[in-house]
């Protein structure tokens, strides 16, 4: 297990560091002159451009650029928004618990939801349950993250709300400290919005590991000596089928915390993925860098404590 946790970890390492090569020649190391005219300002002229460029290092070999800005990111330092002039870490930090909130949650409700779908499909192969998981994994697949979306804000708040019916917030967010209630109120169609995508995707991953795990020996033999079948599907054949879907799960979870772009903005969260995105319309280029370099850390880190996890789970993957 050491071993295989060094393996893994290396890896990580290693592809945290080409993410950073990426991230500097695509935004920074590209574009000197467009960076040293943001600081500057649009009406500068070209002497205070190139004080700018002296003063940030721009004229530097780009080498030497790359390194005291990898230096910067490893003490944490993500630089100042060009726009608000507010440290990049701080509005990743103060917006991460609105896209955490919203992540987690909408994958713990799409577990819930498709676990037990995925158990009923796969012990009733063929049947009505069994057709409506395949219908929703396509209709997951099919469908935009924004069309789900729109159609639940018309259907679950503007038409309700025609009628008097005020369960659900047209949009924002509460922090869960705040008002827990209103925490739960507020991100309960944001987590539909996102678990819809998944939920048929992941009784379908249930229902087919299932289905493999009711076919080994050790099922039969179970029968053979009488076990019941709930018992049989709880203590059997659950745990083999749960164990292939952490992996989707975790990837899934580490790509929704770097970020819900489309989720946040059709319903008003100030979160990551809004920030990457106003960051990108006004061209705060540390704003888009830092939240790339903080989406991918989030998602290297997910893979890495799956492939843990799985290990954990199933031993035969340590000796690969």
């Amino acid at each position: 297990m050491p071993m295989y946790l060094l393996k893994r970890l290396g890896a990580s390492v290693l592809v945290l560091f080409l993410v950073s090569v990426a991230v500097f020649a695509l935004f920074f190391a590209g574009t000197p002159g467009s960076v040293a005219q943001r600081f500057a300002g649009e009406g500068a002229d070209q002497a205070t451009i190139a004080l700018v460029e002296r003063t940030l290092g721009l004229d530097r070999p780009l080498p030497v650029q790359y390194l005291d800005w990898l230096g910067k990111i490893t003490r944490l330092d993500f630089g100042v928004s060009f726009r608000t002039q507010e440290p990049v870490l701080d509005g990743i930090i103060s917006r991460l618990p609105a896209t955490a909130s919203l992540a987690i949650g909408a994958i713990v409700l799409a577990v819930l939801v498709a676990v037990p779908l995925g158990t009923l499909a796969a012990t009733r192969p063929g049947s009505a349950v069994d057709r409506f998981v395949s219908i929703l994994a396509l209709s997951g697949l099919s469908a935009p993250t924004f069309l789900i979306g729109l159609g639940l804000f018309y259907v679950l708040f503007f038409q309700l709300s025609r009628v008097g019916v005020t369960a659900f917030p047209s949009g924002g967010y509460v922090p869960l400290t705040e008002n827990p209630w209103e925490w739960f109120r507020h991100l309960l169609l944001p987590w539909m919005t996102v678990a819809l995508v998944n939920i048929g995707v992941y009784a379908r991953f249930v229902r087919s590991t299932m289905i493999d795990a009711l076919r080994t020996d050790y099922i039969w033999f179970a029968r053979a000596k009488g076990m019941g079948e709930r018992r049989i599907l709880r203590l059997l054949a659950l745990k083999p089928s749960l164990a292939p879907l952490v992996t989707l799960v975790g990837l899934d979870l580490g790509g929704l915390l770097g970020g819900t772009i489309i989720t946040e903005r059709i319903w008003g969260i100030s979160g990551i993925g809004s920030f990457a995105v106003n960051g990108v319309m006004s061209g705060d280029l540390p704003v888009v860098m830092g939240t790339v370099i903080f989406a991918a850390v989030f998602i290297i880190l997910m893979n890495l404590i799956v492939d843990v996890v799985y290990a954990l789970i199933d031993p035969r993957v340590r000796l690969r």
